[in-house]
């Protein structure tokens, strides 16, 4: 194989570097990158002060119009979270569907060819990013308690049982990844921003009004395998719901849309 010498070092066999070893990208500067090319497109910078806005939105209606027994704290992070569950896929979404909608693939893959490096990269920078959003959520349903007790005189209520916190963690993470496997398995930014949409709320109609439907919409419908994980009341059958909606949901879309990522002509 052919070598380089480190130029920083002493030219002797042993700190010698291979041209594989002195062109491999750091995950984490990929990770980086990949957050950087979130947040610097006008889209992708309005998309976050949107959900960001929502949030502060929402928890300022409640404190403006909500009864004094819905002025706490986990009633307010509860209000902010409704809309995060429709927005938050699409950060999943705009991360997967980057190079293809951008048309920024070809760079992309030149520089780094191994393209399942780039997939992870994505998922870890949407997952970080989508987090960041929930972390506004916090803030502001923070913000909108303290101004609760200071302008309205309400009693404090800060505390938040830690399955509660961590449940609604876990579930907006789970939003986040499902809108990645849509965009890689679509890979086309508004059909995938539909089909997030479009698909699941047809399902969970569906299997609303149908008694047979409702059976199988147990296991398989996302949106109300997740209540109980937001609700903090989890039990073994609740988890293994969960786990069988995630992998039809999540895994499959995300197994097929890496395999696409990784076989697809870039042109």
């Amino acid at each position: 194989m052919t070598t380089v010498l480190d130029p920083t070092t002493s030219h002797l066999p042993h700190e010698r570097l291979t041209l594989a070893d002195a062109s491999r990208i750091p995950f984490v500067r990929l990770t980086r990158v990949e957050l950087r090319k979130m947040v610097d497109t006008r889209a992708g910078r309005w998309m976050l002060i949107v959900m960001a806005s929502i949030s502060l939105l929402i928890a300022g209606a409640n404190l403006v119009w909500g009864q004094a027994e819905d002025l706490a704290f986990g009633t307010f992070l509860a209000l902010a979270s409704l809309p995060l569950i429709i927005l938050l896929p699409i950060v999943g979404i705009m991360a997967a569907t980057a190079e293809w909608s951008q048309r920024t693939g070809l760079v992309t893959f030149t520089l780094e060819p191994r393209r399942g490096r780039v997939v992870g990269a994505k998922v870890v920078a949407a997952v970080i990013l989508g987090l960041l959003v929930v972390a506004a959520a916090v803030a502001a349903s923070a913000l909108a308690e303290v101004l609760a007790i200071g302008l309205r005189g309400a009693d404090p209520h800060w505390s938040v049982a830690w399955t509660l916190f961590g449940g609604f963690l876990l579930a907006m993470t789970i939003f986040i990844v499902q809108g990645l496997g849509f965009g890689f398995a679509l890979l086309n930014t508004p059909l995938a921003i539909v089909a997030s949409i479009l698909l699941p709320t047809i399902w969970t109609i569906a299997s609303g009004v149908s008694t047979r439907l409702d059976t199988v919409g147990q296991w398989l419908d996302l949106n109300r395998t997740v209540t109980p994980l937001s609700d903090g009341a989890m039990t073994g059958q609740a988890w293994a719901q969960l786990g069988t909606s995630a992998v039809a949901w999540i895994g499959i879309p995300l197994a097929v849309g890496t395999w696409r990522v990784l076989t697809r002509e870039v042109k």
